[in-house]
């Protein structure tokens, strides 16, 4: 599957720094340190609405870490998924009466359109799931041949469902941190099924669902049907990145249980760990102060502040006010707090001469490595521009330097008409 096209990246004068993420799984910020190449999978959508706010966050927050990589020196192999065979994607599409596929394509296409906008540096591998039904089928039966999976007795209820054990791997939990409660609550709210009858345990996660009336399918050898949530991303990370890549990435919401059963299936299937080196994940947006969801009908779209005139790099300045594991609001007072410095710093760009680059540039660069800080990453570029504006001229490249090094390194190129 095609991603998007890649925003050019200016090069920036002076050395990157090298940076440091926040891992859930430790719970410390800890230097990444990837090898020439720097590994990192991110969850996608899927793809039956259109990209709102909550996305764009995550997807910059991933965006800034490429960057800041690049900035280091690394080749980025970067791996996204979209998961488009799912349940909500089949119930959005009978609502809608269209086709499953239909709704899947149009609403990829926005999403691609979206991160364009927004300037997202692509992912080298923009991944299907129902591209990689053979390699989940793969992993399913590796997971079957070790026990660390099992059929549903189909006389339970017609259906032999694949499983996997969810206590397949000793450390179960160590990604999330989650104890059981937790995990108990978080389970049965973010598309577990505890309660499915015939399991051995109710946090086991489905693998293969196997073919229900209605519903899209493919061969395998317990029977037509469908990948589980999970093991897509277990697949394609694995298949493309290898163990212990260095960055598993997504919203705050999947640390438990899409991110902690990703990494255990693929821990339980080759023996090996961890699945990935840091787990990293951005939190929610809200809307002036409540929590942006479906069911409350108070999503804002990326696609609709577009259509609005919002230029995308006041999308961008608006969510990076915000530090990206904090969970933090959406306003129209943010986004004319955006607009304001956005306004000051291009009047400082446009003269050319000002203060001290070098010294703004090395600020920015050390706040990006520091666990994503674009707060005071913005700061600094704040106070360089009130400088230049104050009249300090004395870098007579300072304009060019600082546009460029914004472009990269923040993806928020200036104004140039």
């Amino acid at each position: 599957m095609h991603s998007w096209s890649s925003p050019v990246v200016p090069s920036v004068p002076g050395a990157g720094v090298s940076l440091r993420l926040f891992d859930t799984a430790s719970g410390e910020v800890r230097d990444v340190a990837p090898g020439p190449v720097a590994r990192m999978y991110v969850c996608g959508i899927t793809p039956y609405d259109t990209t709102h706010l909550g996305h764009a966050a995550t997807y910059l927050a991933f965006d800034l870490v490429y960057r800041q990589l690049l900035d280091a020196g690394h080749e980025v192999h970067y791996v996204q998924n979209t998961t488009d065979v799912d349940d909500p994607l089949f119930e959005r599409a009978e609502r809608d009466g269209v086709g499953w596929q239909e709704l899947g394509d149009r609403e990829t296409d926005l999403f691609r359109a979206d991160m364009e906008a927004l300037r997202v540096i692509p992912p080298r591998d923009y991944v299907a799931a129902t591209e990689t039904i053979d390699e989940v089928v793969d992993m399913v039966a590796e997971l079957l041949e070790r026990g660390h999976a099992y059929c549903i007795d189909p006389a339970v209820d017609g259906y032999s469902d694949v499983y996997f054990r969810h206590r397949a791997t000793e450390d179960f939990g160590y990604e999330s941190g989650y104890d059981d409660e937790e995990m108990t609550v978080a389970f049965a709210e973010r598309g577990g099924d505890p309660d499915r009858t015939g399991k051995e345990h109710p946090l086991d996660a489905l693998l293969w669902r196997v073919e229900r009336p209605g519903e899209p399918s493919w061969p395998s050898p317990w029977g037509a049907g469908r990948p589980g949530w999970h093991i897509e991303c277990s697949a394609i990370a694995r298949n493309r990145l290898g163990m212990e890549f260095d960055i598993q990435g997504g919203g705050s919401d999947l640390a438990f249980p899409h991110h902690e059963f990703s990494a255990a299936h693929a821990e339980a299937a080759t023996g090996e760990q961890p699945f990935a080196r840091f787990y990293v994940h951005a939190a929610m947006i809200g809307l002036d102060g409540i929590k942006m969801s479906k069911s409350l009908g108070n999503l804002v779209r990326v696609q609709a502040l577009r259509e609005e005139g919002v230029d995308p790099a006041l999308i961008r300045l608006g969510l990076f006010a915000g530090h990206y594991r904090v969970d933090r609001s959406w306003s129209e007072g943010l986004l004319e707090d955006a607009r304001a410095r956005y306004e000051t710093w291009n009047r400082a760009i446009a003269r050319g001469a000002g203060a001290d680059s070098a010294a703004a540039i090395g600020a920015l660069r050390e706040r990006l490595a520091d666990d994503l800080d674009t707060p005071g990453a913005l700061a600094a570029i704040d106070a360089w521009a009130r400088a230049t504006l104050d009249g300090d001229a004395s870098d007579a490249s300072a304009g060019t330097a600082v546009a460029n090094a914004l472009d990269a390194l923040l993806g928020v190129p200036p104004v140039t008409d």
